[in-house]
């Protein structure tokens, strides 16, 4: 049988609940997330590491409560009135941090939205209190909101991110490949990431398929 060679092909990434794998790395988090409509205060923040699946999870909350998403960076250019009418969730707040315009875009929202008895559901980096947000009443209600929390994978969590970071791309590793690169890479979320999307781009450049062999000769390479 020939070999599968990758082919650069857009990169669509799995977001639905069934794609979701969960480990003691994010299990807490997803629990939270599907005890909605119960959150303290009709509201929940999701604070992770970039890569962790904070997209993923407002996905999947978005998908059983019908909530419309927006990106804080995106606010003003939003009517927060239209968006209040149902669950909403606002990802990355963090990215707002020097934009006063924003930050009041979405302290209106949050107070419109709860008080229409719908759900809000903000993401960012790290904990609330870490959001660098300037204008106080906003700063106050996001530090006073629970937040679920996603840790660094674990190498069962690493080894199935790897292989949907993989599928996501449309590429078919050889079997001992993802337990080879488990045992080489720092665990987290950002390294597996940054290490998928470069062998895809050196697999496309050398024209040859991904594989232990291939894997390993890129790593010494780069170290």
């Amino acid at each position: 049988m020939a070999e599968q060679l990758s082919l650069d092909l857009p990169v669509r990434a799995a977001l639905g609940r069934d794609d979701y794998f969960v480990t003691s790395a994010n299990a807490m988090a997803l629990g939270m997330v599907e005890s909605w409509p119960n959150w303290a205060g009709n509201k929940l923040a999701i604070a992770g590491p970039a890569g962790s699946g904070k997209t993923h999870l407002t996905h999947v909350w978005a998908a059983i409560s019908n909530a419309q998403i927006v990106s804080a960076k995106n606010l003003t250019r939003t009517d927060i009135p239209a968006l209040a009418t149902g669950p909403v969730a606002v990802e990355n707040v963090p990215v707002i941090a020097d934009d006063p315009d924003a930050q009041a875009a979405l302290f209106h929202l949050h107070n419109l939205t709860l008080a229409e008895g719908h759900s809000l559901l903000v993401t960012g980096i790290s904990d609330p209190k870490h959001w660098g947000l300037t204008l106080p009443d906003l700063a106050s209600r996001m530090q006073g909101t629970t937040t679920a929390t996603l840790n660094e994978p674990d190498d069962t969590l690493l080894t199935v991110l790897l292989g949907k970071l993989f599928a996501d791309r449309q590429l078919v590793p050889t079997p001992d490949t993802i337990p080879y690169l488990v045992k080489q890479i720092d665990r987290s979320y950002a390294s597996a990431r940054e290490l998928v999307a470069a062998l895809d781009t050196a697999s496309l450049a050398q024209k040859k398929p991904i594989t232990r062999a291939f894997a390993s000769k890129f790593l010494k390479k780069e170290t």
